[in-house]
């Protein structure tokens, strides 16, 4: 079931319905299964995944606090189960394929005989995210973090809680477990909002991000075809496609928790503004990259202090590399993920140099060129992020200066609807500026209630008469 479907307007007002007319004591278990029922929609089959993973870490957590295994080296195997388990159902339906034609075209090249065939398996959505869920609270239990909860039903609500469940924001146990152990009550001024936030989801997404989709898919879908300047420009709308996409479903997954009660956790914090890659990091989906620091960078650090910065270094290319691959199953990902891991290794290393530049400089022009530069770093390892192959990734950066004229038709650019996108767009960052430089949320529930309303009504009319209703996935949906 897809947010942006005529389906889910039904259900997350029934399931508001339901869960505020219905005892305390049976509204996980109605949560639990309408969080199943939603996962269901997509592929009934694959629940069977979901409760793998929360009946190991269940368990195992469970057993990491008995007597009998209290021992360091009892407990550390516990945990190793843990982590093979979830991470072998993973590979298996996720990196088995590009680990095999790996090594088929590796034994190909030395014409030794290999014949694995490939598994045809449909890629589990959201199993990126619940698997680390997962990984992350038998890391804590293992890390005595955490008490292992005896409740099953609350554990299994946090694996597979419905807001959340697909595309993340990837939570902490020490954040959402007690929120199920808390009696809601319906709140008006939360209704407010979360009515806001889904608002501006829907917006983000239907509005801006679906609009760009048509224009990004244009160009990338055939690559060869394009000039110079089409790419530069799909790659550069392809930026803010992703961020408005993916930030749209967290408010609107943010928006669906909080009319219950519940509250997730910010995954984006203006990443457009940073001044670094360093800084992108720690403002772009907030949820993995704290995840990665936590349990596999830090980790590392610590293992390798003994290298000193080369210790450092080390780490932050094997995380990103990792964090990389995390995205999808393509040497794409893993590009990516490196290109990241050396330029914030080289931030890392030059941190020193940078200050002095900084000092030299009045603050609007370092300001300036650090975002600008930035942001063009980001929009350049896009295209490793959003080509098909490879091979087109590396043909589109060969070709970006070829050519700088607009070679598609008119009638193309009215398909796409890119002046109205544009200026959508234009709106779009205008309304982020004011957000902030401004509490905009406190400014218009001050306003009189014909105002506010007619803020609320201009935001749903723009969805609607702007909205492209095709029901394009979200981008993080594959991950």
């Amino acid at each position: 079931m897809l947010f942006n479907s005529f389906s889910f307007l039904i259900f997350l007002p029934l399931v508001v319905l339901i869960y505020f007319s219905i005892p305390n004591r049976y509204r996980n278990i109605f949560l639990l299964i309408v969080s199943y029922y939603f996962y269901a929609c997509w592929k009934a089959e694959y629940l069977i995944l979901i409760f793998i993973s929360t009946l190991v870490g269940y368990g195992l957590a469970i057993l990491m606090e008995n007597k009998h295994f209290s021992g360091p080296a009892r407990r550390k195997l516990l945990l190793v189960i843990s982590i093979a388990v979830n991470l072998a159902i993973l590979f298996m339906f996720k990196y088995f394929n590009l680990f095999n034609d790996t090594l088929r075209k590796l034994f190909d090249y030395f014409n030794i005989f290999y014949n694995m065939p490939d598994f045809k398996l449909l890629l589990p959505i959201g199993i990126s995210f619940y698997t680390f869920q997962v990984l992350s609270y038998t890391i804590d239990v293992y890390r005595k973090q955490k008490q292992p909860e005896k409740n099953l039903i609350i554990f299994g609500l946090y694996v597979s809680f419905f807001p959340q469940l697909v595309a993340g924001p990837i939570e902490r146990s020490s954040h959402l477990i007690p929120q199920f152990k808390k009696e809601h009550f319906f709140d008006f001024s939360r209704l407010k909002d979360a009515f806001f936030l889904i608002l501006y989801g829907y917006f983000k997404k239907v509005v801006i991000a679906d609009r760009l989709a048509l224009f990004v898919n244009y160009a990338y879908n055939d690559p060869y075809q394009n000039t110079g300047l089409i790419s530069i420009l799909a790659t550069v709308c392809f930026a803010f496609q992703v961020y408005c996409d993916f930030s749209g479903y967290t408010d609107i997954a943010r928006g669906s928790a909080k009319i219950i009660g519940f509250d997730l956790m910010e995954n984006f914090n203006y990443p457009f503004i940073s001044k670094s890659m360093t800084e992108f990091w720690r403002r772009w989906h907030i949820s993995l990259s704290s995840w990665i620091h936590d349990y596999l960078y830090s980790p590392l650090v610590i293992s390798k202090r003994h290298w000193g910065k080369t210790g450092i270094i080390f780490s932050l290319i094997v995380s990103f590399a990792l964090m990389g691959l995390w995205h999808g199953a393509s040497w794409n990902f893993l590009i990516f993920g490196l290109i990241h891991g050396l330029i914030v290794s080289v931030e890392f290393s030059t941190l020193k140099y940078r200050k002095m530049i900084q000092n030299r400089l009045k603050p609007f022009w370092f300001n300036f060129l650090s975002v600008s530069l930035t942001f063009s770093i980001w929009c350049f390892t896009l295209i490793f992020f959003r080509s098909k192959t490879i091979g087109d990734a590396f043909y589109i950066i060969r070709h970006l200066f070829d050519n700088f004229s607009l070679s598609i038709q008119i009638r193309e650019y009215r398909h796409f609807g890119f002046a109205v996108t544009i200026i959508l767009l234009i709106i779009f960052e205008l309304i982020q500026f004011l957000r902030r430089r401004f509490n905009l949320k406190e400014i218009i529930y001050s306003m009189p209630i014909f105002i506010r309303w007619t803020v609320y009504y201009a935001m749903v009319f723009s969805i609607i008469i702007f909205g492209f209703f095709k029901k394009i996935a979200f981008v993080y949906f594959q991950f």
